[in-house]
């Protein structure tokens, strides 16, 4: 095996842990000023302040090709998903109905009546 002081792997991975030590403590130091947090908020609100533009920007796109936005098909969801829970009470209570009154199936077409007779024994209809 080879020792540890001539180990060039080893050497490098020490290396590197003092670099990410070093970096990490003048990384800690520069987070603890309020020039540090100004400009996080600074480069905070430009974001959300260019995010709020483009999403602007592409729903007046949308407007000019015609097309919904995110807000309006998200309003066609909601009442789609209302119109089904009013059609899924209908149906409940139209079976209520039914069960109630004594009918067959709602939909279901009445039987005709039976107007045909079996053969009678020697072949001959009636």
């Amino acid at each position: 095996m080879t020792d540890k002081m001539n180990d060039p792997v080893a050497l490098w991975q020490r290396m590197i842990g003092e670099m990410e030590k070093g970096f990490n403590s003048l990384a800690t130091k520069a987070m603890e000023t309020p020039e540090f947090s100004q400009a996080m908020n600074r480069a905070g609100g430009a974001a959300a302040g260019a995010q709020k533009q483009f999403g602007d920007l592409m729903e007046k796109y949308l407007l000019s090709m015609n097309l919904p936005s995110r807000e309006q098909m998200t309003g066609i969801a909601e009442r789609l998903q209302s119109i089904e829970g009013q059609l899924g009470e209908i149906k409940s209570m139209l079976s209520q109905m039914s069960a109630a009154s004594g009918g067959s199936q709602i939909g279901a077409a009445p039987r005709p009546p039976r107007t045909k007779r079996p053969p009678s024994e020697g072949g001959e209809r009636k």
